[in-house]
């Protein structure tokens, strides 16, 4: 049975002869083509030797599935996908969403050439810094201001500019690992500090940091804000304040990850979490960094701010050119700054902040106009609006949850489980959560036109036949 099946599948060279394979090399690259008939005979192959089928499909049939896998093939890998899961800062699915306004304007400079690098006033070569130095300045209160390519390249360059060869004193209750194992001794190991570890993982005092500065040799202090977890109980730290004048009185300096903030008070959302991104520098750090793509809602990239003379030294780092900012996360940036000068303007035209702030009863809203528009498609569907903990996610705010809805529901013939992996194979994905047997969608992180595609999406699962995919 096997060896018979086995002769009956098709020839390479005979599949590429056929005319409706031939007019595909029209549209793609030959050994693509190639590529993927070879892969479609080795699956039928593959099946036959695991008597998972009993007779070879027509030419047809095998015409169709080379065609259809042509298409899934050729598409772009990295796509829009729906984030339904009310994870607003959610680093899988790329964190902030940019939003119409820096989208228009990211597509207009991506499209032709622009001044990055060029002084326009003056004809001559000019800082790709300029276009937002003087508004993180302005918004911070900062001396001088820099950005690089992510947040981690920022703690690199700080440290490595002023703390090489040098002892750097950190408290173990901050050796902090982000994600893909990146870990905090590493990178301070990388930038040629020498770490001297201090205190305790839930306590650590101001005497710790004398010791190590007056005893230890260590010349600086660096400070990592512990944002994707949260060390609660017997705990005692030592604030800023108090690190910048134990190492100022001992000629040192404090380098302070802070990992995220806003660049206005949160009270201005009508939030009352959150850290502000110049919390630090006016605490006594001399030079503070943190991510762009987190509680200021921008694109990736590493924003650097303090004093003139550190941040003028991190700028003539060598390393610098290999971590630099592309053009299009910092036109971005420069209009996110823009409309971080008004608090309202910025909650309007920056999804990630309107998500954050958005309130119970809001989303209750929100939650309900989906729950009827999935009912009117699907009469005979389960569908209720439950009340959810959403997140901000991307380590920016660890331990705070928001209240927020999302639309419950079951199927027929799908688990939740299954129904969440079925959702992710559709051509423009749905990324919702699992709980207690249901698929919920949070609305927290949908926008307004994602809607009708979430029904869509629906509607998909409850047509599927009974007893076929549980």
């Amino acid at each position: 049975m096997t060896s018979r099946l086995l002769r009956q599948i098709p020839k390479t060279d005979n599949i590429l002869s056929r005319p409706a394979i031939k007019a595909a090399q029209d549209h793609y690259p030959y050994a693509f083509v190639k590529a993927t008939v070879q892969a479609c005979l080795d699956d039928l192959r593959e099946k036959a030797l695991h008597d998972r089928i009993d007779t070879i499909p027509p030419m047809e049939a095998i015409e169709d599935t080379i065609l259809s896998w042509l298409q899934a093939g050729h598409l772009n890998h990295l796509k829009r996908v729906i984030n339904a899961t009310g994870v607003v800062l959610h680093t899988n699915l790329g964190r902030a969403p940019l939003g119409e306004a820096a989208a228009a304007h990211l597509a207009e400079l991506a499209k032709g050439y622009c001044n990055l690098e060029y002084d326009l006033e003056n004809g001559k070569r000019g800082s790709r810094y300029a276009h937002v130095e003087k508004l993180l300045c302005e918004l911070t209160g900062a001396e001088a201001a820099m950005v690089v390519n992510n947040n981690a390249g920022a703690v690199f360059l700080m440290l490595n500019t002023l703390a090489k060869g040098k002892k750097v004193a950190v408290s173990r209750g901050e050796l902090v690992e982000i994600g893909g194992s990146f870990r905090i001794p590493e990178i301070m190991y990388e930038s040629g500090a020498e770490m001297v570890e201090i205190g305790c993982t839930n306590k650590t005092h101001p005497r710790d940091y004398e010791r190590a500065m007056d005893e230890l040799g260590a010349e600086h202090i660096f400070k990592a804000y512990t944002s994707n977890f949260v060390i609660n109980g017997f705990t005692e730290s030592v604030s800023v304040a108090e690190m910048a004048k134990m190492a100022h009185e001992r000629g040192g300096l404090v380098l302070f990850d802070q990992g995220s903030g806003f660049l206005f008070p949160p009270e201005a959302m009508g939030m009352h979490v959150g850290n502000l991104a110049c919390a630090g520098l006016k605490d006594g750090a001399d030079v503070v960094c943190f991510s762009g793509d987190k509680l200021l809602g921008s694109a990736q990239c590493g924003i650097l701010l303090g004093k003139k003379e550190y941040i003028e030294r991190i700028k003539k780092n060598q390393l610098t050119r290999m971590l630099r900012i592309d053009k299009l996360s910092l036109a971005v940036l420069e209009i996110c700054l823009q409309f971080c000068r008004d608090p309202k303007l910025a909650q309007e035209k920056i999804p990630a902040l309107r998500m954050l702030s958005m309130t119970e009863q809001e989303c209750r809203f929100n939650a309900e106009q989906l729950c009827g528009m999935i009912r009117e498609a699907i009469p005979t569907c389960d569908a209720k609006v439950i009340s959810v903990k959403d997140e901000a996610g991307g380590g920016s705010m660890a331990g705070v949850l928001l209240d927020g809805a999302a639309v419950a529901m079951s199927f027929p013939s799908v688990t939740a489980e299954r129904a969440e992996t079925l959702l992710h194979l559709r051509e423009l994905p749905v990324v919702a959560r699992v709980s207690r047997d249901c698929l919920l969608l949070s609305v927290r992180t949908l926008f307004e036109e994602d809607l009708p595609e979430v029904v869509e999406a629906v509607r998909e699962l409850y047509a599927l036949p009974m007893g076929r995919e549980r």
